[in-house]
């Protein structure tokens, strides 16, 4: 069961990688520029809340209340703690993701993912 977990909470972090903005990098394009502004947005981006603990604390216990019914609640708790963890990961992320792209849309570029 802990392989089974470990494997599933890989997956799932491997899930939420990507590849960053695609922007259109039409006639004019600065790329020293657009590196700059990227940064920049990133390093707005670091204001965004990390939501992995508190994913991790709601999944233990909605996984300790269904481990009980099924028999084992600390097991439940802690499936539970690994895929609320992993899921609240993923919502910080992409909520950072979302503040790169609208910042770069702000300074004028066409971001096309």
């Amino acid at each position: 069961m802990k392989k089974a977990l470990l494997i599933l909470s890989s997956l799932m972090l491997f899930a939420c990688a990507s590849q960053g903005p695609i922007v259109d990098r039409a006639a004019g394009f600065d790329s020293v520029k657009y590196q700059q502004d990227l940064a920049e947005c990133e390093q707005v981006s670091q204001q965004v809340k990390a939501k992995g603990v508190g994913g991790a604390v709601g999944g233990a216990v909605v996984g300790g209340l269904l481990g009980a019914i099924s028999g084992d609640a600390a097991e439940g708790a802690g499936v539970g703690a690994i895929l609320g963890g992993a899921s609240g990961l993923a919502d910080t992320k992409d909520e950072k993701t979302l503040v790169v792209r609208n910042c770069l849309k702000g300074r004028g570029y066409n971001v096309l993912n």
